[in-house]
């Protein structure tokens, strides 16, 4: 997108909507997927000669008036902008101005956002894209990089020595892309499709896949549009790609549900392992299943000389609206929370999803191996918990949610989440047994036969050792953030 006028941009998760509301088309007008600052959308970037003004959260009239003055130099930076920011004038990724939620961090794995035309291969190839690295580089770089969430069949744990197992398998094998379930993975497929699906095609040539699927939830219409348009028009692939939709269920995000689903199955249960998907995966072929997040960061690292050395990590709960950004490994959890416009005083994150960890603490680097030592989720989410939330409310619903949305097929998490959600229950009766609990838990964290049932039982572990005074009071009768006085007076 160069040319010597202004280039406006229009970014919400629905921009093409925005324009509509405006009837405005002209030259020098385009339309972007969302940046993941959802609070600062719809968002209006004007950009000339290297120096991009941002209008935030504009109304259709403010909009209109704004792509009114495309083709003027004179009034691109006429002034009513919320921030600035100066830039190279052949960048190709959003210019980080400083804005709540996008001043933030970095943006490199979601360049694209908010800043390249979603479904443009012109915009794409300028950015370096559709390149064809050899497998030797493609599995050089799979040393070291680790799958990001908990819908990637390599969640922690480098990805190379999988695509090595289904690169010598014998017959076809197949590539899935896990889009389901997470923001973060909806906003790539919504924003930068063409990112996801270099590394899904760079890694299908790789191991010789003769089919590449992106799978994503019913419910994310924008994402299953935009990258089902950028798979019609992507340039030569090695493989033909589909776009497979599920069912918007929590479930559906885990590995082996998700081939359920592609397969067209309607009950969904987890596959026992082994063998796992690299060796019998989609219809009872070699399969890989990696997250938008996971092809995206290989993508982008494919075309530099070093890797990113970043996560895209989502905050959510008790803020005024969710933000997507993109931080260093290095980075703590207090730099993801101060992203985010929290609607109250901090007391508390829940880290790594549906089932992260409850704590306090928020110096905890993003790395990986620092979450995990403290028992928190490596997910990509950070939930925040504000301090008129209370914790044994908080931890009740995802004992609920679990028990209510697990699929059943194994007993520990069947029967286990059931139990764990009644202990809970009962602590508003005034039986608190942390020692029943944890033996519970234990079962639960060892004997399940996937990441559902092994995670379902953190929120609580976490909370009991974070916050046990507001368990012990609750059986006492009383909630300290006085906002289960109902319930408690009912016991």
């Amino acid at each position: 997108m160069t040319g010597d006028g202004p280039i406006v941009r229009v970014s919400a998760s629905d921009p093409d909507g925005v324009l509509s509301e405006t009837n405005t088309t002209r030259d020098g007008v385009v339309t972007v997927g969302s940046t993941g600052a959802q609070g600062l959308e719809p968002l209006v970037a004007v950009t000339h000669e290297g120096r991009t003004a941002f209008h935030t959260r504009c109304s259709p009239e403010r909009v209109a008036e704004l792509c009114a003055h495309a083709d003027s130099a004179e009034t691109a930076h006429s002034g009513g902008y919320d921030a600035v920011a100066d830039h190279d004038p052949q960048t190709d990724q959003l210019p980080v101005p400083e804005l709540p939620g996008l001043g933030a961090g970095e943006r490199t794995v979601l360049g694209a956002c908010g800043w390249r035309r979603p479904t443009s291969t012109a915009d794409h190839e300028a950015a370096g894209g559709f390149g064809t690295p050899s497998p030797a580089r493609v599995l050089e770089v799979g040393e070291s990089l680790h799958g990001r969430g908990w819908g990637d069949v390599c969640q922690d744990e480098s990805v190379a020595g999988t695509w090595e197992s289904v690169r010598e398998a014998d017959g076809a094998s197949s590539v899935v892309v896990n889009g389901h379930g997470a923001a973060s993975d909806a906003l790539l497929l919504a924003s930068a499709p063409f990112e996801v699906l270099d590394g899904a095609v760079a890694v299908a040539r790789t191991v010789g896949a003769d089919r590449i699927v992106v799978y994503a939830s019913a419910d994310d219409e924008r994402s299953v549009e935009t990258v089902s348009a950028a798979a019609e028009t992507y340039p030569e692939p090695p493989a033909p790609i589909d776009v497979v939709t599920g069912p918007a269920e929590y479930k559906a995000a885990e590995p082996t549900m998700a081939l359920e689903a592609v397969e067209g199955n309607h009950r969904l249960e987890a596959r026992l392992r082994p063998p796992g998907p690299e060796e019998v995966g989609l219809h009872g072929r070699p399969t890989l299943l990696h997250t938008p997040r996971t092809l995206a960061h290989l993508a982008v690292t494919l075309r530099r000389d070093e890797a990113p050395g970043t996560r895209v990590l989502t905050v959510t709960g008790d803020v005024a609206a969710p933000v997507t950004l993109e931080l260093p490994e290095t980075a703590t959890l207090s730099e993801a929370v101060d992203a985010a416009d929290a609607t109250g005083e901090f007391k508390a994150a829940c880290v790594g999803g549906q089932f992260g960890g409850v704590t306090r603490e928020t110096d905890v680097t993003l790395d990986p191996a620092a979450l995990e030592e403290a028992d928190l989720g490596t997910e990509g989410a950070v939930r925040v918990l504000a301090d008129d939330r209370c914790i044994v409310e908080f931890v009740g619903r995802q004992a609920t949610f679990a028990s209510e949305e697990n699929c059943g097929r194994c007993v520990p998490c069947r029967e286990g989440t059931t139990q764990l959600a009644e202990l809970l229950r009962d602590i508003y009766g005034g039986a608190y047994d942390r020692d029943g609990i944890e033996e519970l838990l234990r079962v639960m964290d060892t004997s399940s036969i996937c990441a559902f049932g092994v995670r379902a039982g953190r929120p609580t572990r976490t909370a009991i050792s974070a916050f046990e005074a507001e368990f012990e009071a609750h059986a006492d009768g009383r909630c300290p953030a006085g906002s289960c006085t109902e319930a408690l007076e009912a016991s």
